[in-house]
């Protein structure tokens, strides 16, 4: 139970060392530990220690396909001599295009097996997107040995898409007049010495994926990831979650394995500690959460990670169900949350459920990206609310230096990565003169006298700007401010102001805000909803709220309009992780912009005394 891993977690400490120019250093007392050469080493363990039990499985109707550790590895074994037999290795990495699946795991530890970097690609670029631009500049840049989808049919676009890739491989509705390889002749190719041989060749600085950003600051950047950089930071996160060695995870996840949360973090963790991963085909969106309720209700995971938008969609079907909400917390230890700060009410609110079913959950978080591999801090002690982001893992450096007037952060440790795929330039620009990442994000600590309690994620450095007094607006402040006082009125919101007189916001709406205007089918536009008193009236209302509590002009949002049409993923005014490129959207809707700072009030716009 939850208590269980409240009274396992360590006692830690920091370290703080000050530097002339006002920077200074953050890092844990706990020594990291020496860690595997490589993933396959995880696989190779368990596959003799615990061969018969479960790995991983994926839903088939009523049941679930189910691979055990040994039956895996023995898989994978096949898979990587047959990616052998076809000469594909030294010939680039291997790209996936479909989303997670048994077939995906196996191709993907198999290639990493014997030395092919493995490159999984969005579904919003492969298969959601309206053109697959995206796609074919990515494939252009990696010239990958083989591209993989599990429905040839279902991706025969995006398939098309990948100009100059001569091997094809999927697992159903492939066509030998297509030359698309049949996964099933991987699959049962027998084994050889020479995978044995590939595999004992790897080395910690071996490549193992090309890891893709998530755009959010323009074209994707590719990032190496290293044997190394995986490992060590499974390493660092078992130290400080030491329940993971003792308590065999079992998680439900839907968390894609083109994200470095839903792979190197939560598929590692499980591989790393010889737990069990169910493939959640689910998803947090409208038509797609009730198959992740199903799923739960059967698999009652001891951990759950998600994002915040995944913990409020959850919040819905836990609030109406009782015996779901019962099972739900009465087998969960752990509830993680990462991508972003869990908004107070819903924290709240997890948090009475829990006390409802007597289970003291360990709630949790970490810090990172896809150039960390990903985890930089962690939280391993009870907290009271959301906001802090841990302390450095063992192994791990943050040097905080003032920039404007905020802390930025930067990262050195073993999980750091050291290049982007071809790119130096971006790569050298990335680094500062002692080495440390750039990683762009802003913190402090919680106790300027105690490093050790924590420090506050204090947004992304690049989003924030001046008002034309000279006075510094928080972007990530006044973000949360807008889902704190406005909820599910809105999904997000564009901050406005720079080099301006005062703050404004651009939102995009939410669920409550459709209901309120009776919009089930989701097609108003912007102004029709503006144009709805109920809507109107509740915006207005929950502003007014928001600037009574504002301290000062740089937190005091005087106008706002709702955004015409949704973020578009085609003009990169949003990712494929579904967050908003606050850039990109100030550029491409500069009219809405202007509009909000027209001396004549449009009928658009609220505007606020």
């Amino acid at each position: 139970m939850g208590e269980n891993i409240y009274a396992s977690l360590p006692a830690t400490q920091t370290s703080v060392t000050q530097e002339p120019d006002g920077s200074f250093i953050v890092a844990s007392q706990t020594e990291l530990k020496p860690y595997e050469r490589c993933v396959g080493d995880w696989l190779e363990r368990w596959a003799e220690e615990r061969g018969d039990q479960i790995f991983i499985g994926e839903r088939q109707g009523e049941g679930w396909r189910a691979l055990g550790y040994r039956e895996f590895r023995n898989s994978v074994h096949r898979v990587a001599q047959g990616l052998l037999n076809l000469g594909l290795a030294d010939r680039g990495p291997l790209v996936i295009l479909s989303g997670n699946s048994v077939d995906h795991a196996l191709i993907m530890m198999a290639a990493m097996h014997i030395g092919i970097p493995v490159t999984s690609v969005s579904v919003a670029y492969s298969l959601v997107a309206k053109t697959h631009e995206k796609l074919t500049s990515i494939v252009e840049r990696l010239r990958p040995c083989a591209v993989y989808a599990d429905d040839a049919l279902q991706f025969a676009d995006a398939l098309a898409a990948c100009q100059g890739v001569e091997t094809f491989i999927s697992s159903r509705n492939h066509l030998e007049s297509d030359g698309v390889l049949p996964f099933e002749q991987l699959l049962n190719t027998p084994s050889s010495e020479a995978v044995t041989e590939r595999f004992s060749a790897l080395t910690p600085e071996s490549h193992a994926k090309y890891m893709l950003t998530s755009g959010s600051t323009g074209v994707p950047k590719v990032v190496v990831n290293t044997q190394r950089m995986l490992c060590s930071n499974q390493q660092m996160v078992a130290q400080y979650y030491t329940f993971l060695e003792t308590d065999t995870p079992r998680v439900l996840d839907w968390l894609p394995w083109s994200h470095t949360f839903g792979t190197n973090h939560n598929f590692n963790l499980v591989l790393r500690n010889g737990g069990t991963l169910y493939i959640d085909n689910g998803k947090p969106v409208p038509g797609l959460i009730e198959e992740s309720v199903r799923n739960l209700k059967e698999i009652k995971p001891n951990l759950y990670f998600n994002v915040p938008k995944g913990f409020e969609v959850l919040l819905g079907y836990l609030r109406e169900d009782e015996a779901f909400r019962q099972s739900f917390f009465s087998s969960v230890n752990m509830l993680f949350y990462a991508a972003a700060a869990l908004p107070g009410p819903i924290w709240d609110e997890l948090k009475e459920m829990c006390a409802e079913t007597g289970n003291d959950v360990f709630f949790t978080t970490e810090w990172g990206s896809t150039e960390t591999a990903p985890a930089n801090t962690n939280v391993h002690w009870r907290l009271e609310k959301a906001g802090n982001i841990g302390i450095p893992l063992p192994g791990v450096q943050i040097r905080f230096v003032p920039n404007g007037s905020k802390l930025e952060m930067r990262i050195k440790g073993p999980n750091v990565f050291s290049e982007y795929l071809n790119d130096p330039e971006t790569t050298a620009a990335s680094f500062d003169e002692l080495g440390f990442y750039r990683i762009g994000d802003a913190g402090r600590l919680v106790d300027p006298e105690d490093a050790s309690r924590g420090i506050i994620f204090d947004g992304r450095v690049s989003e924030d700007f001046k008002l034309c007094t000279g006075t510094w607006v928080c972007v990530a402040t006044i973000r949360a401010n807008v889902h704190k006082y406005l909820g599910d009125l809105v999904v997000d919101a564009v901050v406005t102001g720079h080099d301006k007189d005062y703050l404004g916001l651009m939102l995009v709406p939410g669920p409550g805000m459709r209901k309120l205007a009776g919009d089930k089918d989701g097609t108003l536009t912007g102004s029709q909803l503006m144009a709805n008193p109920a809507v109107r009236s509740a915006l207005e209302n929950e502003l007014v709220v928001m600037a009574k509590q504002a301290r000062g002009s740089a937190q005091r949002v005087c106008r706002a309009l709702i955004l015409e049409t949704p973020p578009s993923l085609e003009q990169g005014e949003v990712t494929d992780k579904s967050n908003l490129n606050q850039r990109r959207l100030l550029e491409t809707r500069a009219e809405y912009v202007q509009r909000l700072y027209d001396a004549d009030v449009h009928e658009s716009v609220i505007s606020i005394n």
